[in-house]
């Protein structure tokens, strides 16, 4: 379908989705979010796409969600509309690898938005922050609870509590970035790591996310035995057939997604 704040496009099994309200340093909306959401279904639904990449502009990623949109709300407002809420649930339901390509400021909404992505590459042009403590309200979208556990208490407080950005060395040092590549190689990076995950077996990356996803959920107990039962489960799959087979023979693996 057409967007009116996104741009997509799909090559080599990589969906793109691009961020586009550059009048307002692609802040997060509504109608931005529940677009977004749309075209994440549209993807996770299509036998054409593999991995997905969210980025935004050179200048920003996302530089917050929309104050305009929110200035007048009051707390009768956000909570019978249940504010985002919908939005977070859809965008957490998608089972492909996505990946955040991030330049510039990555701020508020924007920063939360990358994080809720399976992992981020940035730009050394790139800047985080949880601002919202300077508008006089807190991060709504997982900026005080992704971010704790990405970055460890003390800088998620130092961040949210100040209000100060982290520059992409940072973010790289603390682990909140996976990589840091210079601007211009961005997108290129992006589509070579997304290309890399698209070769493998659909099957395993869902299994793999899905793993790592509930490390963060569960006791080590529980995600140890979580991950043995998905590990063993995949045996019973033509792909692990393949993929040892064409190990043993010393030849690249031709998975099929069975």
């Amino acid at each position: 379908m057409a967007f009116e704040t996104l741009k997509v496009a799909t090559d080599d099994h990589v969906t793109t989705i691009t961020l586009d309200r550059p009048d307002a340093l692609n802040a997060l909306n509504q109608q931005l979010l529940q677009e977004l959401c749309t075209a994440l279904e549209e993807a996770d639904a299509s036998y054409k796409t593999r991995c997905i990449v969210i980025t935004g502009s050179e200048k920003a990623f996302a530089a917050g969600a929309d104050v305009t949109e929110m200035a007048d709300q009051s707390f009768v407002d956000m909570y019978l509309s249940a504010f985002f809420e919908p939005e977070i649930m859809r965008f957490n339901r998608t089972r492909k690898p996505i990946i955040a390509a991030v330049a510039g400021y990555a701020l508020g909404g924007g920063c939360e938005l990358a994080m809720m992505c399976d992992f981020i590459i940035a730009a050394d042009t790139a800047k985080f922050g949880q601002p919202e403590v300077n508008l006089g309200v807190i991060a709504g979208l997982g900026g005080t609870q992704r971010l704790s556990r990405y970055v460890g208490k003390s800088k998620a407080m130092d961040m949210n509590l100040t209000g100060r950005f982290m520059d992409a060395e940072e973010a790289e040092r603390s682990g909140l970035v996976s990589r840091v590549v210079p601007a211009k190689k961005l997108r290129d990076e992006a589509q070579f790591a997304a290309e890399k995950i698209a070769e493998k077996s659909l099957i395993a990356t869902i299994a793999a996310k899905d793993a790592v996803n509930r490390s963060y959920e569960t006791t080590l107990a529980e995600g140890l035995n979580y991950e043995r039962r998905l590990f063993q489960s995949l045996f019973s799959t033509a792909d692990q057939t393949e993929g040892m087979a064409a190990f043993k023979e010393k030849r690249e693996a031709n998975f099929r997604d069975r």
